[in-house]
């Protein structure tokens, strides 16, 4: 059982869509306050803005009314990290599977156990791997899932490298980046394509709910000719 002593600020106000999440949210919020930072996953001033540079940052990617993460749809985190985003949109989206890839044993045991507290055991799948070997752990080697995504992980050429293999023709990378977006995409943009994945573009989503709002480079795995 992770212990969940800590102090954490306030949700905010959530969107409408989030509302019914919002006590699942605050548990996680709790555990990244707590037991994330004194692990080493979180920096020790991460804290005061859990919230909004953190889980809001991620959960808006997978507001419905964005699209970018259909409905039930097979998704990855590679680097998952603290589970960010991959356990937020878990909490967030009960339609999705989500399995969280992570090579470091201190984090996947930290995920493990926020799987078992937040009650998530049955969507969601933690598989110790380097990102490049995740999908043969989780069995999505022949790229069948419909969402990879990453957050703070790598370049996107290399993300695009790592993830394509996983997705199934037709699906997506999501990747999250900040202000170097544009450029990521400028300098990577053809080893996006040599990976397979095409009309890659920048989207910015979150107005309004999250200051700043969050930054995505999404790009399609190309379906056969």
């Amino acid at each position: 059982m992770v212990s969940r002593e800590t102090s954490v600020p306030e949700p905010p106000a959530l969107p409408q869509w989030l509302e019914p999440a919002g006590g699942d949210l605050t548990r996680y919020a709790e555990l990244l306050a707590g037991p994330g930072i004194q692990r080493g996953l979180l920096g020790p001033r991460e804290a005061p803005r859990i919230w909004d540079r953190h889980i809001l940052n991620c959960a808006v990617v997978a507001d419905p009314a964005q699209g970018l993460v259909p409905s039930g749809a097979r998704v990855a985190d590679i680097g998952s990290g603290a589970g960010l985003p991959g356990l937020v949109w878990a909490l967030a989206r009960p339609d999705l599977s989500v399995v969280l890839i992570e090579s470091l044993l201190r984090r996947v045991t930290f995920l493990t156990e926020c799987a078992h507290e937040l009650d998530l055991t049955e969507r969601v799948q933690v598989v110790r791997a380097r990102a490049e070997e995740g999908g043969d752990r989780a069995g999505s080697a022949d790229g069948g899932l419909d969402v990879v995504t990453a957050r703070a992980v790598a370049p996107l050429g290399t993300v695009a490298r790592w993830a394509a293999p996983l997705i199934r023709p037709g699906g997506y990378l999501v990747a999250l980046k900040g202000e170097s977006a544009h450029e990521e995409l400028a300098r990577d943009g053809a080893e996006l394509q040599a990976s397979g994945l095409v009309d890659a573009r920048v989207l910015t989503v979150g107005e309004g709910v999250v200051e700043p709002a969050t930054t995505v480079v999404i790009a399609q795995r190309a379906t056969a000719q």
